[in-house]
């Protein structure tokens, strides 16, 4: 081969898609090609169709406009256009102009069509973008494509060393002790033939045995906790954790087909980096200073590390971060209670937004507030709240949860109300959704109990889902206010950029990629009248009620991950160069599978909302 086709050859691949061709094939393309080169201010195609040939930009900068000469795109090295680039009806009519001296390749129609025809990897690209190439992607997500066997894979009883340790419930206590004593364990399974019907650990020994003296001669039973909480041994690794560090625990009996299996510990888990979370829920829990909890706190961007580097997917990662974070506001409002006494009524302490919804990563300020009992009384209780939400407050942004920049949390009195002043609000929301109510609901309709009674807050959710099920007045509105954030892709499927200022040249994975998805999701969720949360339950939810097609949920799910992805390992890699992570993306970071990919995610967005506009905006 020729020196100039060599370097032909070798910039193909190094673009996508010519780098999914197999070398014979790739080696033949350089002599198919036309080099062309355009002055600047010349349009392309300058005879026939844009859509006869593959363009790609080899030097220089392109614009494509429409029929009504309207700018469409900016192209530069390694982009396409013409053929079928765009996916797009009617593109034949556009045109290009150099907006620059331009080299570019031209690779006649049809030899892309052989191409296609003979190799499937490279027609894939051709395809109209969406869930089924997206979906594809998801499993190849991680930095080096390698399959890293994390608690994510990990089933919980392939975690499990030993055989069972168990005692029957009429054991002394004295005996049970022994053989925890003498199999060096700290706890213990109280068992009637294979059934669990209790535990027993080192903690249950000191302190309702030996502190208060109790007699060892009587039944283990007599001092077991009964009911236990248990998972299967079929169930991940992940699952595991957090439940142990979202309760505090440090021993799980865990079952098979519903008989004892082994017990799972938190020592187990001392190898994998990834489960850290355990610890530091563990460690929060023993504070007593806002200070110590703060140092804690310092090390959840290095627990997102492992957790990326473990291709942990974006919404286990989700929940294990805000696990932690859940762990440190219940904790601070234990200590308020230390320090302000016990509340003179009922309170829920209730995350909004993304903690509410488990989706924190590691830059999050916080959003809550405070239902208290119908029997509150400004004058009576009103200063004990205000207390013990502004200690509470104070101490998450201590911990480096910044205040939320609109107010919205309990410290600020609006956000402090009994169960009956929070129905008012969702009534007023909901009956006359001027935009500042729509931008309300976005936040408060995303709720979640994190300490207190948890009545108040299930009456509460009720009473907002029985107002908005089947109102199709204010989803009308809801889903018109879902539609204000936009994925960042032209019509060419170029990304839309940022221009100028501290973000420029950048795309927000946040409010353009990630927030279309959680307010298309939050509609139909509260179309259905849906308990869920989580952006991906509340996907799965409203596919099976027909709010919305299986594909299209499937697809938004898909988008999610693959977008929150990104933004996780983007993060990741800031906070190891010692930088702030933030949510903006230069294309240039993206490898040209993550752009491929990124741009059907976009495309499945924009797709779902179009169908949400259809259905709720004709």
């Amino acid at each position: 081969m020729e020196i100039e086709l060599i370097e032909i050859r070798d910039f193909l691949s190094a673009h996508h898609p010519f780098n999914q061709l197999p070398e014979p094939a790739i080696n033949q393309v350089p002599a198919l090609l036309q080099v062309r080169y355009f002055r600047r201010g010349s349009i392309i195609p300058d005879a026939g169709s844009i859509d006869d040939y593959l363009y790609l930009v080899r030097s220089g900068a392109v614009e494509i406009h429409g029929t009504q000469d309207e700018l469409l795109a900016r192209l530069g090295e390694g982009d396409l256009f013409g053929y079928r680039a765009s996916h797009m009806e009617g593109h034949a009519e556009f045109q290009g102009t150099a907006m620059e001296d331009s080299l570019v390749y031209l690779l006649p129609a049809a030899e892309v069509d052989r191409l296609c025809k003979e190799q499937p990897q490279f027609s894939y690209f051709f395809e109209p973008a969406g869930g089924g190439r997206l979906r594809d992607a998801i499993s190849n997500t991680g930095e080096d494509g390698s399959s890293h066997l994390g608690l994510m894979t990990t089933q919980i009883g392939d975690m499990i060393s030993r055989a069972p340790i168990s005692m029957p419930p009429d054991a002394s206590i004295r005996d049970t002790a022994t053989v925890m004593s003498d199999e060096r364990v700290s706890s213990i399974m109280i068992t009637e033939g294979e059934q669990l019907v209790g535990i027993v650990t080192d903690r249950d020994l000191r302190r309702r045995v030996v502190a208060k003296g109790l007699d060892t001669s009587l039944p283990i039973s007599h001092i077991m906790t009964t009911d236990p909480h248990t998972l299967e041994a079929n169930n991940y690794a992940f699952e595991a954790m957090l439940h142990m560090a979202r309760n505090n625990f440090h021993h799980l009996p865990i079952l098979r087909q519903g008989k004892v299996a082994g017990m799972l510990t938190a020592t187990d888990f001392a190898e994998r980096h990834t489960t850290s979370a355990v610890y530091l829920v563990s460690s929060v829990y023993k504070q007593h200073e806002v200070q110590g909890l703060a140092a804690i706190s310092g090390r959840i961007p290095q627990l997102l590390q492992n957790l990326a580097a473990a291709d942990a997917t974006a919404n286990s990662i989700g929940h294990v971060i805000t696990a932690v974070v859940d762990a440190i506001t219940v904790r601070l409002l234990q200590l308020a209670e230390e320090r302000f006494g016990p509340p003179p009524v009922p309170y829920a302490w209730v995350a909004a937004g993304s903690q509410a919804r488990s989706e924190q990563t590691a830059k999050s300020d916080q959003d809550n507030c405070l239902v208290m009992d119908d029997a509150y009384d400004s004058r009576a209780h009103g200063e004990y709240f205000k207390a013990l939400a502004g200690f509470v407050c104070d101490g998450l942004n201590a911990c480096g949860y910044i205040y939320c920049p609109g107010e919205m949390m309990a410290v600020t009195d609006k956000w402090r109300q009994p169960l009956a002043g929070w129905k008012r609000y969702f009534n007023h929301w909901i009956e006359q959704p001027e935009p500042k109510a729509l931008m309300l609901t976005c936040v408060f309709f995303d709720l979640r109990c994190i300490h207190g009674e948890k009545n108040l807050f299930r009456q509460l959710r009720e009473y907002l889902l029985a107002k908005t099920r089947g109102n199709q007045i204010f989803l009308a509105y809801m889903a018109g206010n879902a539609l204000s954030f936009k994925p960042p892709l032209g019509f060419f499927r170029n990304f839309v950029l940022i221009s100028g200022g501290e973000h420029d040249h950048t795309f927000d994975l946040k409010h353009n990629g990630i927030v279309p998805i959680v307010d298309l999701a939050r509609v139909y969720a509260l179309a259905a009248g849906s308990h869920a949360i989580n952006t991906q339950d509340r996907l799965k939810e409203v596919a099976s009620g027909g709010e919305v097609s299986h594909g299209g949920a499937h697809d938004l799910r898909d988008a999610l991950e693959f977008v929150s992805s990104l933004r996780i390992r983007h993060q990741a890699r800031q906070i190891k160069a010692g930088e702030a992570p933030n949510h903006y993306m230069s294309p240039d970071d993206l490898s040209h599978f993550e752009r491929s990919h990124l741009k059907d995610a976009f495309s499945v967005v924009r797709t779902m909302q179009s169908v949400l506009s259809q259905r709720y905006l004709r």
